[in-house]
Order: C-alpha cells, then sequence, then structure tokens
C-alpha cells in the first residue's frame, strides 16, 4: 500500500481497524477519519473527487450521514467479501479480490503507465491538506492545579516512552478514541482493538493474547474504569502464567463516551454514568491479583511512574491514571449529521464548513 500511494502520491486515511497498516510518520499519512477522526481525514474524505476503498466497509462511523458522504466523489471499492460491494455505498469499480493482491496488481499496472510521470498536478489539493492540518490538529488544554490528569498528555509520555513497535490494545470508548489519535502507528498489527464489536472488557484479556503470541513485544493496554471492572479479573490468569502485560487505567470515574453524548446531546441529564474514583482501589486490587499495582495523579509523577512500569517483566503492572473528567474526544461528527458539520475543540473555534 505504500507503494501505491507512492507511486500515486495519494494522501491515505487508516480507519480505526486499519491503524498502523500505512505509516503514520509517512508524509501522506492523514491518520484516521470517522467520528472521532482528526479533522483533516476526516474532511479530505468529504472533499475528495476519488476514493480508493481498500477493505474497507463503509461504516457509519465513518461516513456520517450517508447520503452527505463524499457526494463528489467517484469510489474504487476493493474487499474480499462480494457482499460488502455496493452495500452501503455504490462504488464505481468494484473489485473482487484479497487487498494485498489487488494492490500489487495495481501497483504493476501504474508502473507500466509510468507511475507519477502520468499524474495529474495535486500541488494545489495537498496545499489545503497542509492548511487544514495546520489550523486543526489535534488539541487540548494542559491541566490547571487542582485538576485531574489529561488523558492525552498521559497517551503522549505513553507512546514517548515506548518501542516503537509496542503492540497497544484497548478497550471501548473515550480511551479507545484518544489512544487511536495520539499514538503514533508505523508498524502493522500493533494496534488491537473490537471495533465495531464495540466490546467493553476487551483489553485486558485482548493485551494477554498478544503478550501470549509475541512474547518479545511490549505489549499495553489502555483501558477506562468502566471496561477494566469487567474483566479485570483475567489478570490473575496473566499473573500466574507470568505474562508481563502492562495496563494503564484511565480512571476519570465515570463511563465517559456515555457521559460526553449526555452532556453534549441530553442538556446534562446524566443517567447511569459516575462510577467512583476510588471504588475499588485499584492499586490494591492490582496487587491482590499479583500484579504490581501503581498509581499517578499529578503530570510530573506519570513519567517516572510509566518507566517504573516499563522496567518490571516478571508480573502484570497496573497503573491507575486519575484523568480529568470533564474531557471530551474532540473531533466528532455528531450521530445523524454529515461530516461537513465536524466539531472540533472549543479552543479552535467553529469548525466545518
Amino acid at each position: 500500500m505504500k507503494e501505491l500511494a507512492e507511486l500515486c502520491e495519494i494522501p491515505v486515511v487508516t480507519t480505526l481497524m486499519a491503524r498502523g497498516a500505512f505509516p503514520d510518520s509517512h508524509p501522506l499519512c492523514l491518520g484516521m477519519p470517522g467520528m472521532h477522526g482528526n479533522y483533516t481525514a476526516v474532511t479530505a474524505m468529504q472533499r475528495s473527487d476519488l476514493l480508493i476503498a481498500l477493505g474497507s466497509r463503509f461504516d457509519d462511523r465513518v461516513t456520517g450521514k450517508l447520503d452527505g458522504f463524499a457526494p463528489d466523489a467517484k469510489i474504487i471499492h476493493v474487499d474480499i467479501d462480494p457482499a460488502e460491494l455496493g452495500k452501503v455505498r455504490r462504488p464505481d469499480v468494484p473489485i473482487v479480490g484479497d487487498c494485498r493482491l489487488v494492490i500489487e496488481a495495481l501497483v504493476e499496472v501504474l508502473k507500466g503507465r509510468g507511475g507519477l510521470e502520468s499524474q495529474p498536478d495535486r500541488s494545489e489539493w495537498k496545499s489545503t491538506l497542509s492548511g487544514w492540518q495546520e489550523k486543526y490538529p489535534l488539541t487540548y488544554q494542559p491541566a490547571e492545579d487542582g485538576e485531574g490528569l489529561k488523558p492525552q498528555y498521559v497517551l503522549e509520555e505513553l507512546r514517548d516512552m515506548t518501542p516503537d513497535d509496542t503492540i497497544v490494545v484497548s478497550g471501548v470508548g473515550q480511551h479507545q478514541m484518544w489512544t487511536s489519535q495520539y499514538w503514533k502507528f508505523d508498524h502493522p498489527y500493533t494496534w488491537v482493538n473490537s471495533g465495531g464489536l464495540g466490546t467493553m472488557g476487551f483489553s485486558v484479556p485482548a493485551a494477554i493474547g498478544a503478550k501470549v503470541g509475541r512474547p518479545e513485544k511490549m505489549v499495553w493496554a489502555v483501558d477506562g474504569d468502566g471496561c477494566f471492572q469487567m474483566t479485570a479479573q483475567e489478570l490473575v490468569t496473566a499473573a500466574a502464567e507470568r505474562i508481563p502485560v502492562k495496563v494503564a487505567i484511565l480512571n476519570n470515574a465515570y463511563l465517559g463516551m456515555v457521559r460526553q453524548w449526555q452532556e453534549m446531546f441530553y442538556d446534562e441529564r446524566y443517567s447511569e454514568v459516575y462510577l467512583s474514583p476510588d471504588l475499588p482501589d485499584y492499586v490494591k486490587w492490582a496487587e491482590a491479583m499479583g500484579c504490581v499495582g501503581l498509581r499517578a495523579e499529578s503530570p510530573e509523577e506519570v513519567a517516572p511512574i510509566i518507566e517504573k512500569a516499563n522496567g518490571i517483566d516478571d508480573r502484570p503492572v497496573v497503573i491507575d491514571f486519575r484523568t480529568d473528567a470533564r474531557e471530551k474526544v474532540y473531533p466528532m461528527v455528531a450521530a445523524g449529521t454529515t461530516n461537513d458539520t465536524i466539531i472540533v475543540d472549543p479552543s479552535q473555534g467553529e469548525g466545518g464548513h
């Protein structure tokens, strides 16, 4: 895919499930599109005149309101399952086949036709994309004294203090979106999450499986406190079998994504979302399961605690990061709206058109 993108100088977006399939560090990579994708990835798809969809299924979380999705784009859709072609969006060129084989064939055809030499001038499009990237980067406000940790800051520190081929596993919710947004994935198969299944509690058992499958890799599970409570008991297995996974709990004492929706779209009528920052005590719980339990409550504690966790390799480690419950995941495309109405961080003013 990298060869195909470079051959045609076409920007690439990677869906939630495909993060790492194309390196984030590549200049043609725009990141993740979708309900919580970054502004440039979402809007580039929306304004494009051609979408080459490789193995993606035009999920509603990516398209937004369907009849407003990428209205001027022609579609080349490649999928191994013929049932996917035309199911959501009618392709102009449907191709049934294994993505790898189809991409290899496309590369051969394009090379035979001169590749870049026969490409149109896209300098204006590149300039437009750069402008969006500059105006609407992912952003958050640093924590002030007395506030909880910013979850985005925790993830940036985790990302920067771990090997670049670390396998990252997430549960479901705000922490899942922030991890996909802020982690930099430069290797395939280093991002594991449940995607459209939306399986809360997925993180801990999946991380155990990833570590057993790739024992030479560092494996971090990023979890919310709600998700962690569902399957934390699997850490007993990890401790008993000496499977040294590492778990970062972004503990905001809420079912965060549901709270975000209730705040933004339901007039702050909060229902069944508050958990508790202290019950259970995650450090004691981790220790009771044979793991090392750690806690960070202030920004200056974050890096030393991550460093300590990275140095433990004979048992699982759980870190309770006390994060700010008021943080929301931005950008956001509200359910039932088009990608043109993307909501950006309040500090960036009005996004959209």
